[in-house]
């Protein structure tokens, strides 16, 4: 289940929830998951405020814009990562209505290692998290042929 963190100065974005909530449909729609609870409950975004001064490169400019997308391995092929990081700056740039802050949005790829993804009080591999989630279809494809 990926976790997007979004790192800006305090008022760079006037709806911190809309875009949270954007960003992890987005990376569910790029990621082709199934729609089911499993993804759509654990899939977020968090938005960090830094106070004035808390951010900073080597010139000392500080409206930049750091995303942080961590995923299970092999979630995001090459296309997919282009489409990440193109739809991400995008997102962030319409968020601050400041389209020229696409120039200044960092967006990180990472990947959990086998076994780092922890959910529910287990360190998840994969093959888990595809079993988990081959689970709940089958779950609610019975529910759904119950009614």
């Amino acid at each position: 289940m990926p976790m997007i963190d979004v790192y800006a100065t305090a008022g760079t974005f006037t709806d911190k929830h809309q875009l949270a909530r954007d960003l992890a449909a987005t990376l569910m729609a790029i990621e082709e998951v199934p729609d089911i609870p499993m993804f759509r409950q654990n899939t977020a975004a968090f938005v960090h405020e830094l106070p004035a001064g808390d951010l900073s490169n080597v010139d000392g400019a500080s409206h930049h814009v750091r995303v942080q997308v961590l995923t299970n391995a092999g979630a995001l092929d090459r296309d997919k990562q282009f489409a990440v990081v193109r739809r991400f700056t995008d997102m962030i740039a319409d968020a601050a209505a400041d389209p020229t802050l696409a120039d200044r949005t960092w967006v990180l790829l990472t990947e959990a290692v086998p076994g780092g993804w922890g959910l529910a009080g287990h360190a998840h591999t994969n093959d888990e998290l595809i079993a988990a989630a081959r689970r709940q279809i089958a779950e609610l494809q019975a529910a759904a042929g119950d009614r």
